[in-house]
């Protein structure tokens, strides 16, 4: 294995301290992990950055068994852009020497916080969604600004494949528990809908956040599959097979579907048609050996007549019933009922009241109406009941931005977007491999938001940030870049 014993050893000893800080008192997990890791992540800034490949994966289960741990990830981000900014101290200006897109980003990130305070949107709900948004871009930041190598690169995606199997054995043991086993208490006690109970949540909390770190995996995998030896290509194609399985698991059909439109693209322009034949192998193999049994183990769970309280019947699922529900008439009533066509109309009811800037961040869909509500539901008829009390994701970017910041939200938006597809689509021209791969990202990106407030979602946006850091790097160098 390429990563070196030395960074082994402490992703290991990371994930032994953070399992312990679970069950430590909140003040004692709070300033001794937090203290550990940000004195490290100062002295050395790149492991730093694979900590965090560790730590936000697996962040859901160690917050919700406990809360303190949950500043562990902005510490290490803060610390290590200290730590750059001093190592670049000679070089002030760069600091802000920004790129077109993160012009349009920062546009957009005024118009919706200036907006939302104008709306009454209190300053904490603006700040934490200003928070949302910016934390993972610091990474953008940082790794472009960092000295990294092909080395540094293949390290990134052997921590993704370790941490891919430790979250996917956890995910079979979730399963064939009924979600009994290896979940805390709250996980295991919640009652899931018929249609999500088929489906693996896995240490993520989420099987859609599942299903993205699983898509991203898959790629650490391919790309190592090409640049390690040949010993070890065995056990990669092996974890390749794992994790096509658990992404069937967690019938994430908004992510199956963006995979497959990046990876078309992704194929049709940098030609790597060799690659197709061990993702349908795998695909065949994960659907044989991991899928299948799983539900089997399911199925054979079940008539052992253990005491669950949940709806446990359907816990088996298959991927024909997961498919055929986005036709079914009743699941399209649902959507339209209260679901994800529901808030689109509400999200254009909005626009249609606050046309130009939007009615701001905080009032709907975002990360900051889940945990501080919203001004404007109740004038619009949003109900916090219809989710059990609790208050609601759009489940679309793009209505949000809609909603939120208006004609010239969307504007920015749309050049911070347009911009990022630019820049890959001119560093193409060079045959620079990561370019390629950048397009077919940003594509596939722009479906997963139409199902999911992807940029928003910080398991996504970890991967994202820290790749386009890697390429603004390999844009420096020009276009002896291997990568």
């Amino acid at each position: 294995m390429d990563l070196n014993l030395r960074t082994y050893g402490f992703l290991f000893s990371a994930l032994v301290l953070l399992i312990i800080g679970m069950f430590l008192p909140s003040t004692i997990a709070l300033i001794l992990l937090t203290g550990v890791f940000t004195v490290f992540s100062f002295l050395k800034p790149k492991q730093a950055l694979l900590l965090l490949l560790l730590y936000v994966p697996i962040r859901p289960i160690l917050i919700e068994m406990n809360p303190s741990l949950k500043l562990i990830g902005d510490a290490v981000t803060f610390i290590v852009l200290l730590r750059v900014l001093y190592d670049t101290r000679k070089d002030w200006k760069s600091w802000f020497h920004f790129h077109i897109f993160e012009w349009g980003f920062f546009a957009f990130l005024l118009i919706g916080s200036f907006v939302g305070l104008l709306m009454g949107v209190s300053p904490g709900a603006v700040i934490f969604q200003l928070r949302t948004f910016l934390i993972m871009y610091l990474l953008y930041f940082i790794v472009s600004r960092m000295k990294l190598d092909k080395k540094d690169y293949i390290d990134f995606a052997w921590v993704t494949i370790l941490v891919g199997i430790v979250i996917s054995v956890h995910g079979i043991v979730e399963k064939l528990s009924l979600r009994q086993f290896l979940l805390p208490e709250s996980w295991s006690a919640k009652t899931l809908s018929a249609t999500n109970i088929v489906r693996i949540y896995g240490m993520t909390g989420n099987p859609n956040s599942l299903a993205i770190f699983m898509g991203f995996a898959i790629v650490c995998t391919l790309y190592l599959l090409y640049e390690v030896k040949v010993a070890q290509r065995k056990l990669l194609f092996g974890t390749l097979v794992l994790f096509s399985g658990i992404l069937l698991l967690t019938y994430s059909r908004g992510t199956w579907i963006a995979l497959v439109v990046g990876l078309i693209i992704f194929i049709l322009l940098a030609r790597k048609w060799n690659i197709i034949s061990p993702l349908i192998i795998a695909s065949l193999l994960g659907f044989i050996l991991v899928y299948t049994p799983v539900n089997y183990g399911v199925q054979f769970v079940k008539t052992l007549d253990l005491d669950i309280e949940h709806n446990a019947d359907n816990v088996g699922g298959t991927l024909g019933g997961r498919l055929g529900e986005l036709t079914s008439e009743e699941n399209i009533d649902l959507m339209v009922e209260s679901g994800r066509i529901f808030y689109i109309k509400k999200g254009f009811e909005v626009f249609k009241d606050y046309p130009v800037l939007g009615s701001g961040f905080g009032t709907f869909g975002d990360s900051a109406t889940l945990s501080y509500g919203s001004p404007i539901y109740q004038n619009y008829g949003i109900r916090s009941d219809i989710y059990g009390g609790k208050n609601f994701y759009s489940d679309n970017q793009y209505i949000q931005v809609i909603a939120e910041t208006g004609a010239l939200g969307i504007i920015s938006f749309a050049v911070f977007l347009l911009g990022l597809l630019l820049m890959f689509w001119k560093r193409r021209q060079e045959k620079v491999f990561l370019s390629n791969f950048m397009i077919a990202l940003w594509f596939s990106t722009g479906v997963m938001g139409l199902f999911y407030n992807i940029w928003e979602l910080k398991l996504f946006t970890l991967f994202y940030f820290i790749l386009l850091g890697a390429f603004t790097i390999k844009q420096r160098k020009g276009k002896t870049s291997t990568l």
